[in-house]
């Protein structure tokens, strides 16, 4: 074994040993060490943030969608009569024609009396479901409500005002039925 001199074997140690940054090049050693190991970790706490934030937002529109459904079914719930009720308000108008008819033989005759009580009975069953009729005669003209069949010229009504209800129409609820088909007064006669 050859003997190397002691100051050579320092300089040979200091060259084989990685350097030391120095404040103009960089951290010092400790602080590489310290920002390499931030780093991992802001990249997991930003995951975690992410993720987080992913949660929340989705517990969110869970929510929103338990609603959603919540209002979707009590609507059903609520208008599950509608179909029911439209066929009934047909049979409603033979009846009242019928009624009308009945009336001619006079108010005393017992058929037209037992016919206002099954009309009242009938009234009662459907606006304890919901159902009301709109009152259109002599209101003014609303196309949400009334559908206009025919103009004709008044001197007594103002324009844009129901001179008469055709057809009856009616409500479920706060949502339109049938409209009611109506002759809409068109003002004056122009000579």
């Amino acid at each position: 074994m050859k003997k190397i001199p002691v100051a050579e074997q320092n300089k040979e140690m200091t060259e084989s040993r990685p350097a030391k940054h120095t404040p103009s090049s960089g951290a010092p050693a400790a602080g590489r060490e310290e920002s390499e190991a931030e780093d991992p970790m802001a990249g997991l706490q930003a995951d975690l943030d992410r993720f987080r934030d992913l949660a929340l937002r989705s517990q969110a529109d869970f929510e929103n969608y338990k609603k959603r459904c919540a209002r979707a079914k009590e609507e059903a719930i609520k208008y599950a009569n509608n179909s029911l009720l439209q066929r009934l308000v047909a049979i409603i108008d033979n009846f009242e024609l019928g009624l009308a008819a009945a009336k001619e033989q006079g108010e005393q005759s017992p058929i037209y009396s037992g016919m206002v009580l099954v009309q009242k009975q009938l009234n009662d069953l459907l606006a304890e479901n919901g159902l009301q009729p709109i009152e259109a005669e002599g209101k003014r003209f609303d196309p949400n409500l009334h559908e206009a069949i025919a103009h004709e010229p008044s001197d007594e009504v103002p324009e844009g005002t129901v001179l008469r209800q055709v057809r009856r129409g009616y409500r479920i609820k706060d949502r339109l039925l049938r409209p009611a088909k109506v002759v809409v007064s068109s003002g004056p006669a122009k000579r």
